[in-house]
């Protein structure tokens, strides 16, 4: 964006009179009217002020009572709605918006004061935008936290800035929608057959929880083969025993039938070369949870398959992944080094495909912060990417699924519960219909 504006340079004035009407046809909104209304718009001294300023204008020809103040003025009348134009995406300096009455609203123009613009991050002590007014397209400060918490509502404004084909966009319901695969009037299970290798002797439930995702997620067939143990698992799924010790070759055998195989999910880490060889398979493969070791990277380097990962922060950092504060960038880089496609968990999701195209889940709820959830999410990429969703897509449609039966399930919810939860969310898309 920044380069966007560098570039309209000679356009500027006339991009800030369109940003300066979006900004006031937002305040009416929120407002609900015009007459008698009282807002304080706060300006500061670049582009974003002068946005507001411009809004000012547009606001008070239509009968709009409007104060400015300064980014360092103190808040000292009572307005019905707050606009904060003070300082834009480029802020890196701490900033301390004046303090606002917690019942009155607050519009955001482009960013809320503080919030980085390419991070999330918090410069100083932003205030709680209602609502947030951007301005051609989003900014990863909008949907990364903490900066997302800060943002409310966000609304994308089109002003006239061609932003050409970016590699990096925020994922919706229509995008899922557009590559769910469809079952054909011939299908049968061996068509979209995986094995799930995880669920050590004393961590059986994150495999089942795999397994019964990946069953809601339209898998035909599943094969849970567990270290240690005979099985058992979701109904429908085919158990496939597996030694205590040394089970890495039959991990790998009989997999001609097999569209994908999963393997992490509960697994333990007693037997660090069986990993390394059933990583070795030749099938798309997702890696979860312990199988996600820097020792399985290197087994991952000669492969000519797809690869999954799907580390959360932990895991991130135990595969060597980058502590830049530019989530995004990071992601996408280790996609390239790696050659797979990267699921990095969070609040906000980053899906990073090695060919440099970026997807982030910002429908992300604290109710998956609770056990199991992740292994729900690796069942339900391996489930459509066994029925030939490609990796990427599986990977980024997955995890806004996952997002979607997470909120569906509300407070209180736990992993067991999202997989049957899936089965309304999907059933949503397909009628195109809002997802509950």
């Amino acid at each position: 964006m920044a380069e966007l504006d560098a570039a309209a340079a000679p356009l500027m004035q006339r991009l800030i009179d369109r940003a300066g009407r979006a900004t006031a046809k937002s305040v009416l909104a929120m407002l609900g009217g015009s007459y008698g209304r009282r807002v304080l718009i706060v300006a500061g001294p670049g582009n974003n002020g002068s946005d507001g300023r411009r809004a000012a204008h547009h606001l008070s020809r239509r009968g709009v009572r409007v104060e400015i103040i300064g980014p360092s003025d103190r808040i000292r009348t009572n307005p019905d709605l707050v606009v904060d134009a003070a300082f834009g995406t480029g802020l890196r300096r701490p900033y301390r918006f004046p303090s606002v009455d917690a019942a009155t609203p607050v519009l955001a123009v482009d960013i809320p004061s503080g919030v980085d613009g390419l991070t999330g991050e918090l410069h100083g002590k932003p205030t709680k935008a209602t609502r947030t007014i951007t301005f051609a397209a989003l900014k990863p400060g909008l949907v990364l936290e903490p900066g997302r918490s800060f943002c409310g509502e966000v609304k994308v404004a089109e002003i006239g800035l061609g932003i050409g084909a970016p590699n990096c966009g925020v994922v919706e319901a229509c995008d899922v929608a557009s590559v769910l695969p469809q079952r054909l009037a011939d299908s049968h299970k061996w068509l979209s057959a995986i094995r799930i290798v995880g669920g050590s002797t004393s961590m059986q439930g994150a495999a089942t929880l795999a397994a019964s995702a990946a069953q809601r997620a339209g898998a035909g067939l599943v094969q849970l083969a567990m270290p240690g143990s005979t099985g058992g698992g979701p109904v429908e799924t085919v158990g496939h025993a597996l030694g205590v010790s040394g089970w890495g070759a039959e991990a790998i055998a009989d997999t001609a039938r097999l569209q994908v195989m999963l393997i992490g999910s509960g697994l333990g880490r007693d037997d660090l070369e069986s990993t390394k060889l059933a990583l070795t398979v030749e099938l798309p493969l997702v890696v979860d949870g312990d199988a996600l070791l820097p020792e399985t990277l290197v087994s991952l380097k000669s492969r000519t398959a797809a690869t999954v990962l799907t580390p959360h922060e932990g895991e991130w950092r135990r595969l060597g992944g980058s502590t830049s504060v530019d989530r995004i960038a990071a992601t996408k880089e280790f996609a390239q080094q790696t050659g797979a496609v990267i699921v990095r968990k969070g609040p906000t999701t980053v899906v990073a495909d090695p060919g440099g195209d970026v997807r982030v889940i910002a429908d992300g709820s604290p109710v998956l912060a609770t056990a199991g959830t992740g292994d729900v999410l690796a069942g339900i990429i391996a489930g459509l990417m066994a029925q030939n969703t490609p990796a990427f897509d599986a990977a980024w449609a997955g995890v806004w699924l996952h997002a979607a039966a997470g909120n569906l399930a509300g407070l209180g919810a736990v992993a067991g519960d999202l997989p049957d939860l899936l089965q309304a969310v999907l059933v949503a898309l397909r009628d195109h219909e809002t997802v509950p």
